[in-house]
């Protein structure tokens, strides 16, 4: 007969679990605030990755007879203080930096669909309009431009005369055909 449990184990089981996931939580909750507002911050490839991880070791040590609690605060440990040192280097090199990071793309700019961006980054225009009404706006005319951002939240951007929030990666106005072009536009 096999060792299979299928209601109740006994409360030793249960009993782990209860101190394991609690001492789990709390060196959580501990070791996020040690490393910071960045760790918790919106998230690229890389934190999506150390976020999976961190859930899959707690998960396996809370419920794997065979994972001690040390084991798994070593395991939270290791993912956090990867997540520190690439969130270190990609301060200091802008190479590592785009490695990790996608940079913003900008998908609408002054009345125009960018299709090239659009296809490329794979976001619809029915993606981009609802990121206009979620922002609460109900006209085109009012955006300046639409931006989708390194964590890979739409950014709406209402008509401004200033576009120094463009920042450097984006500050200059894509090339579009001839066509698409405003008479006004230089």
């Amino acid at each position: 007969m096999s060792d299979t449990i299928l209601f109740f184990g006994g409360w030793a089981p249960i009993g782990r679990i209860l101190v394991v996931g609690t001492a789990m939580y709390l060196a959580l909750v501990v070791l996020l605030r040690v490393s910071g507002s960045r760790t918790l911050a919106s998230m690229n490839a890389f934190d999506f990755i150390v976020t999976v991880a961190m859930g899959s070791a707690f998960g396996g040590a809370l419920n794997a007879k065979g994972v001690a609690l040390a084991e798994a605060v070593c395991a939270f440990v290791l993912l956090v203080g990867l997540q520190y040192g690439v969130a270190w280097l990609q301060m200091r090199s802008p190479f590592i930096s785009g490695v990790v990071t996608n940079p913003p793309t900008l998908l609408y700019f002054r009345g125009a669909f960018l299709p090239a961006a659009m296809q490329r980054e794979r976001v619809t225009e029915a993606a981009v309009r609802a990121a206009v009404r979620k922002g609460n706006l109900g006209s085109m005319a009012e955006i300046e431009a639409i931006v989708l951002e390194s964590s890979g939240d739409i950014s709406v951007i209402k008509a401004v005369g200033d576009a120094s929030a463009f920042g450097a990666e984006i500050k200059q106005q894509p090339h579009r055909p001839k066509s698409e072009r405003d008479a006004g536009d230089p």
